[in-house]
């Protein structure tokens, strides 16, 4: 089993925590994942994870710049079935839309699991790029988001704007 390779990088007004193993991105997690790493920066990087690591970087800065709207990088998800299903659902919400978390459920076949859908989007390990910020509870509320709900409506309200 091969080791992780970690960077630390401010973006957005945020800071984040980018995890890159076998040449893929693994992780996106927001500040409180970070408070224990030293200021913006690489550790432990191996030469795969460090284009990955890199291309991931650039990536976002443009997507908070408000220039790209795809994000393009080698991803692993790794969780339950249903968890990979939900995620895959996510990745096919377009830019600057949101859906319901009933509808994700009724997307992966599972019409009764909103609340499911829900514990999948908090279990989402590559925030951000896998959009689950991009779901919102019946009648367009805004719940739960790892980043915060502020941050959940700063990414909404980003991707509006620009899709504008």
């Amino acid at each position: 089993m091969g080791g992780r390779s970690m960077r630390k990088i401010d973006v957005g007004g945020l800071t984040l925590l980018l995890t890159a193993a076998r040449s893929k991105l693994v992780g996106l997690d927001f500040a409180a994942a970070c408070a224990d790493l030293p200021a913006a920066g690489s550790c432990d990087v191996g030469a795969g994870d460090s284009a990955v690591l890199d291309e991931a970087e650039r990536q976002l800065r443009e997507y908070f710049a408000g220039v790209r709207r795809v994000f393009r990088l080698p991803i692993e998800l790794s969780g339950t079935p249903f968890r990979l299903a939900v995620w895959e659902a996510l990745l096919r919400i377009p830019y600057g839309e949101v859906k319901t978390y009933g509808e994700i459920a009724h997307e992966v076949g599972r019409p009764r699991a909103a609340r499911a859908v829900g514990g999948a989007c908090h279990a989402n390990p590559i925030a951000i790029i896998v959009p689950c910020h991009r779901v919102v509870g019946a009648g367009g509320a805004l719940t739960g988001f790892g980043g915060g709900l502020d941050v959940k409506e700063r990414l909404l309200a980003l991707e509006r704007a620009e899709k504008q």
